[in-house]
C-alpha cells in the first residue's frame, strides 16, 4: 500500500466494539467457545472496519494481485483458500507489532492486577490487536510457528521503517482502550504516546530473540522495567511464545504453570532480616543509654608491678626429664608402688608398680612404632598425634597409654569417652582430633566393648569424628621388643610433648600444646611448691587425664616416685568418706580435692569416730580459685580440726589450662605466709575495683588467697578489656603469667593463640613491661597482701549488666551465704546470662533438697533477692522443688 502513496489512517474502534472483542478473548481463555468460533466471531466484528483501516476501497479487495517483497496477501474472505483445519486466520493480524503493543503497554499500565487467577485478566490483552497495519501478517501461519518467538512472523525486519509511525498513532488512539472492564473505572490512565518510536522498535526486536527459560530468562529480560502483573492461564496460542510477567516481577515463559511462578516468586522473595534489625531505627530511640554513674568507685592505688616468684631450684637429685625418671625408677626400683586403682566399693583392685609402668610402656612404643602398618608402611611416624580413650575408673591403663606415646615420640590427646553417637560434646572433640589429625585410639578392651557398634560388629562412626582406628591395648594385643630395642625419644626440646582439651563457654573445644620442657618446668615446679619427696603417697580425687589430677597424679609422681591412690569418681557418689578413709588407711602425706569433695564428706562423716587426718600436711584444693569454695574449706576445717586436721593443711591453688599452675599455697614449714581473707564490697567488684567491706552485709564477697606464685614464675595483672595495660594495685583484672611451665598455643589456631599466649603487657605510658611475652589465664583476681594471689572469677563466666561487671562465681558465692545447706543442693546452682535489648540479665538456678517445704524455699528465696536488690538487673531464681517424681519451679523476678 506504500508503493501507491495510501498514507495508513487508523481509525479508532468503538467502544461497543472493543467491549465485545474484550469478551470474545475472554470466553475463548475460559473455554466458552472454540478457535474457530472465535475466529468467525471476530472477524463478522471487524469487518466493516478493515477496509477503512487499510485505506483501500472494498471494491478494489476481489482484484488479484502480487504481493511486494514487503507484503503479505490478504484475500478476501470470499476469495481465501482453503486451509488446513489446525491452521489459524491470521489475515488480520501480525504478532510481532501485536507483541511489541502488548509489552509497551504492559510496561506503562498503573493498574496491577492480582496474582495469579484461572481467569485470563482482561487488561493484561489491549485491543491493539484489531489495529493491524495492512499487509503485514503472513498469509497462514501453523500454530507450531507461533509458540516459537524467533518465528512470530515472516515480514522481513526493514519493514519496521513503514510500521513506526503506524504504530505511533495507533497507541495514541489506543491507550485507554487495552479493556473494556477498565475504560469506566480507571479513566485516569497513564498516556501512552511516550511509547512510541524508539521504545517500540526495541521491544520488537527483543522478540527475535531465543526464548528463554524460567531461570535464563531472569538474565535476559532484566533490562525490561516490566511491572508486576498478574500470572495468567489460558493465553491464547497466538500469544504463547512471550514472556509475561509475574506478581513478584520476575518474567517466566507462559507455558510455566502457575504452582512454578509461584514457587519462584517466593524464592525470588528477600529473607527475614535478622532478629538484631528488630531492634534498630526507633527501638534504638526507645532504649535508655545508661550514663556512667559520677559517684561509681574508680581505683585510686599506684600502677603494680610486676610480681617474681622464687627461683626455680636447679641442680637438685630430680632426674634429668619424666622419661629417665621413668627409665630409673622401673629398672632400679621396679617393686615401689606406683599407682592403685580401686574399684567402686573402694577395694583395691590392682597396684601398678614403676617395674610394670615401665616394661608395659616399652610394649606399646614398641608396637606403636613397628606392628602398626597401612599399605606396608608404619601408620604412626614421630609427632603423630594419638587418642587416648579411657574411662575415669581405669587409671592404670591410661597411665600405661600416656608413657608408651611419650616413648614411641607420639603426642597423646587424652579425651572422654564418648556415650552416644550424636553427643553435642562429643561432636565437639571429633572436631578436635579431626584439625590435630588423629587417625588412631587407643583404648582398652572393657571400654571398646562399651562403645557403639555399628552393624558390623565394629566401633561405630561418631558424629564429627575423623575416621579412626581403635587399637586395645591390653597386655594380650602388645608384642613383646627385642632386648636390644631402645626408645630414642628425648623429651627435653620444645616438641609437643601432648595435647590437653579445653571447652569454652560457648561450647566450642579447643586443644591446648604442652611441651616437653613445659612438661618438665611444670614437674619441678610443683615438686619444690609442694615439697614432694620420693615414696610420699598421694590420694587423688580428681580426673586423672587433664588438669591438676594429671599434672600431680600422673606426671609429677613418676618424677619423684611417689604412689597414688585414685579414687574413682563412681565411688565418690557411693561413699563420699572414701578419700578420708584412704587418706587413713595409706597414712598418705597428701590429699588432692576439690570443694566439692570436701562438701560430701561432710554430709557423710556423722557417725565416723576413728577418721584420723594427721597424716595429712598438704590438702591441695584444686578448685580454690572459686569464691565460693572458702565456705567449704571452712565448713571441713571446723569439722575435722578436732581429728587431726591442721589449720594450714589446707592449701587452695588456682589453675588454668593455658597456664598450667598460677599460685599454690604453701604450709608455713615450705615458707609460705599465714593464709588470709579478704572481705570485699560487690558493688565496687562491678566496676572492677577493689574495696573492702564488713563480713556482715549480704551484699559482699569473702575470698581466700591461693597462695603464692609458682617457682621460676613472673605474674601480673593487666585490664580486661583493650590493650593489656598494667592495673592499679586496688584494681580487679586478668592475670597474666611469664614461666616456662605454661601452655605454648592452641593446636592450629595461630589467631587466637597470639592473643592469649604472646600478650606483652605495658605500662600505662606504653612500655612493655617485660621482652618476654606473658600467658593470659583467664582468671580475674589482684596481688594482695604478703604478694598473695587473689582470685574472685574467671572471664568466661563474665557478664555485664549495663556498665557493671559481675561474675557467675560471685552470684554463687552470695547466693550460697544464705543458709544454702538448709534448703539447696551446695553443688547443683548454675548462674548464666541472657541477652535482653542489648543487655544482659541474669539468671540463678537452684534444685531445692526434697525435704524442704515450700514455704521454706519462698523464703529463702526472699533473701537471696535481698542480697542482690542493691544490683541493677533483674534476676530470675528457678527453685526445682522434687515431690517424688514430680517437680514445680518458682520463678522470682525483681
Amino acid at each position: 500500500m506504500a508503493d501507491r502513496g495510501c498514507p495508513l489512517q487508523p481509525v479508532p474502534l468503538p467502544a461497543e466494539v472493543r467491549e465485545s472483542l474484550a469478551e470474545l478473548e475472554l470466553e475463548l481463555s475460559e473455554g466458552d467457545i472454540t478457535q474457530k468460533g472465535y475466529e468467525k466471531k471476530r472477524a463478522k466484528l471487524l469487518a466493516r472496519y478493515i477496509p477503512l483501516i487499510q485505506g483501500v476501497d472494498p471494491s478494489l479487495q476481489v482484484e488479484s494481485r502480487t504481493p511486494g517483497p514487503s507484503q503479505t496477501t490478504a484475500a478476501a474472505p470470499k476469495q481465501q483458500k482453503p486451509r488446513p483445519t489446525n491452521s489459524r486466520d491470521e489475515r488480520f493480524r501480525s504478532d510481532v507489532h501485536t507483541e511489541a503493543v502488548q509489552a509497551a503497554l504492559a510496561k506503562y499500565k498503573e493498574r496491577k492486577v492480582p496474582l495469579p487467577s484461572k481467569r485470563r485478566s482482561v487488561l493484561v490483552h489491549s485491543s491493539v490487536e484489531t489495529c493491524t497495519p495492512p499487509d503485514t501478517s503472513s498469509a497462514s501461519e501453523d500454530e507450531g510457528s507461533l509458540r516459537r518467538p524467533g518465528r512470530l512472523t515472516s515480514t522481513p525486519l526493514q519493514s519496521h521503517s513503514s510500521v513506526e509511525p503506524w504504530l505511533d498513532r495507533v497507541i495514541q488512539g489506543s491507550s485507554t482502550s487495552s479493556s473494556a472492564s477498565s475504560t469506566s473505572s480507571h479513566p485516569g490512565g497513564r498516556p501512552a504516546a511516550a511509547l512510541a518510536g524508539p521504545t517500540a522498535h526495541t521491544l520488537i526486536a527483543d522478540l527475535h530473540s531465543a526464548p528463554p527459560d524460567v531461570t535464563t530468562g531472569l538474565v535476559e529480560y532484566s533490562h525490561c522495567e516490566r511491572p508486576q502483573s498478574a500470572s495468567m492461564r489460558g493465553v491464547p496460542r497466538g500469544c504463547s511464545g512471550r514472556l509475561l510477567d509475574t506478581a513478584g516481577g520476575v518474567p517466566v515463559n507462559s507455558r510455566v504453570s502457575s504452582k512454578i511462578q509461584q514457587l519462584l516468586n517466593t524464592l525470588k522473595r528477600p529473607k527475614r532480616p535478622p532478629l538484631k534489625e528488630f531492634f534498630v531505627d526507633d527501638v534504638e530511640e526507645l532504649l535508655e543509654v545508661q550514663q556512667p554513674d559520677p559517684n561509681q568507685p574508680k581505683p585510686e592505688g599506684s600502677q603494680m608491678v610486676v610480681l617474681k616468684g622464687e627461683p626455680l631450684a636447679v641442680g637438685t637429685p630430680l632426674p634429668p626429664s619424666l622419661l629417665a625418671a621413668l627409665q630409673r625408677w622401673g629398672t632400679m626400683q621396679p617393686k615401689a608402688p606406683c599407682l592403685t586403682a580401686l574399684d567402686t566399693t573402694g577395694k583395691a583392685i590392682y597396684t601398678l608398680t614403676y617395674g610394670k609402668l615401665w616394661s608395659r610402656s616399652l610394649k606399646l612404643a614398641y608396637t606403636l612404632l613397628n606392628k602398626l602398618t597401612s599399605k606396608n608402611e608404619p601408620l604412626l611416624k614421630p609427632g603423630d598425634r594419638v587418642a587416648l580413650v579411657f574411662p575415669n575408673s581405669d587409671p592404670v591403663m591410661f597411665m600405661v597409654a600416656f608413657y608408651g606415646c611419650l616413648l614411641a615420640e607420639l603426642v597423646p590427646v587424652p579425651i572422654e569417652v564418648p556415650l552416644t553417637r550424636k553427643d553435642a560434646g562429643s561432636q565437639q572433640i571429633g572436631f578436635l582430633l579431626g584439625s590435630c589429625g588423629v587417625a588412631l585410639a587407643l583404648t582398652t578392651d572393657a571400654c571398646q566393648k562399651g562403645l557403639p557398634k555399628a552393624q558390623t560388629g565394629e566401633v561405630a562412626t561418631f558424629k564429627g569424628w575423623p575416621p579412626l582406628t581403635w587399637l586395645v591395648i591390653d597386655g594380650k594385643h602388645l608384642t613383646k621388643p627385642p632386648k636390644d630395642w631402645h626408645p630414642l625419644a628425648q623429651d627435653e626440646g620444645a616438641g609437643t610433648a601432648y595435647i590437653e582439651y579445653k571447652t569454652s563457654k560457648e561450647g566450642s573445644t579447643v586443644g591446648i600444646t604442652v611441651s616437653h620442657s613445659s612438661l618438665l618446668a611444670q614437674c619441678r615446679a610443683l615438686t619444690q611448691a609442694c615439697g614432694y619427696l620420693e615414696a610420699e603417697t598421694l590420694t587423688n580425687v580428681l580426673d586423672f587425664k587433664r588438669d591438676a589430677g594429671l599434672w600431680h597424679g600422673v606426671l609429677t609422681s613418676v618424677m619423684n616416685k611417689m604412689h597414688v591412690i585414685s579414687i574413682p569418681y563412681a565411688l565418690m557418689k557411693v561413699n563420699p568418706l572414701s578419700w578420708i578413709q584412704k587418706v587413713c588407711l595409706y597414712k598418705a602425706q597428701t590429699a588432692l580435692v576439690k570443694s566439692r569433695d570436701m562438701h560430701w564428706s561432710l554430709l557423710a562423716q556423722r557417725g565416723q569416730r576413728d577418721v584420723s587426718l594427721s597424716s595429712l600436711r598438704m590438702l591441695i584444693v584444686a578448685d580454690g580459685a572459686n569464691p565460693w569454695s572458702i565456705s567449704s574449706c571452712d565448713a571441713f576445717l571446723n569439722v575435722f580440726q578436732s581429728r587431726g586436721l591442721r589449720p594450714e593443711v589446707i592449701c587452695p591453688c588456682a589453675c588454668s589450662s593455658e597456664a598450667l599452675t598460677v599460685a599454690i599455697r604453701r604450709p608455713p614449714d615450705l615458707g609460705g605466709p599465714p593464709p588470709r581473707k579478704a572481705v570485699l564490697s560487690m558493688n565496687g567488684l562491678s566496676y572492677g575495683v577493689i574495696r573492702v567491706d564488713t563480713e556482715e552485709k549480704l551484699s559482699v564477697l569473702t575470698v581466700q588467697d591461693v597462695g603464692q606464685v609458682m617457682p621460676g614464675a613472673n605474674v601480673c595483672v593487666v585490664k580486661v578489656d583493650g590493650a593489656p595495660y598494667l592495673c592499679k594495685t586496688d584494681e580487679v583484672g586478668e592475670i597474666c603469667v611469664d614461666s616456662s611451665a605454661t601452655g605454648t598455643a592452641y593446636y592450629g589456631l595461630l589467631g587466637i593463640t597470639k592473643n592469649v599466649f604472646e600478650t606483652i603487657p605495658v605500662t600505662a605510658g606504653g612500655t612493655p613491661v617485660s621482652n618476654r611475652p606473658f600467658t593470659r589465664t583467664g582468671l580475674l583476681g589482684f596481688i594482695g597482701p604478703d604478694n598473695l594471689v587473689f582470685v574472685v572469677g574467671k572471664l568466661d563466666g563474665l557478664m555485664v549488666v549495663g556498665v557493671r561487671r559481675h561474675n557467675a562465681d560471685d552470684i554463687v558465692a552470695t547466693a550460697l551465704a544464705v543458709e544454702p545447706m538448709k534448703f539447696v543442693y551446695r553443688g547443683r546452682i548454675a548462674v548464666f546470662s541472657v541477652t535482653v535489648l542489648h543487655d544482659d540479665r541474669i539468671v540463678l538456678v537452684a534444685e531445692q533438697r526434697p525435704d524442704a517445704s515450700e514455704e521454706d524455699s519462698f523464703q529463702w528465696m526472699s533473701r537471696v533477692l535481698q542480697a542482690f536488690i542493691v544490683y541493677p538487673w533483674v534476676l530470675h531464681i528457678c527453685i526445682y522443688i522434687f515431690r517424688g517424681k514430680k517437680g514445680h519451679i518458682h520463678i522470682f523476678e525483681i
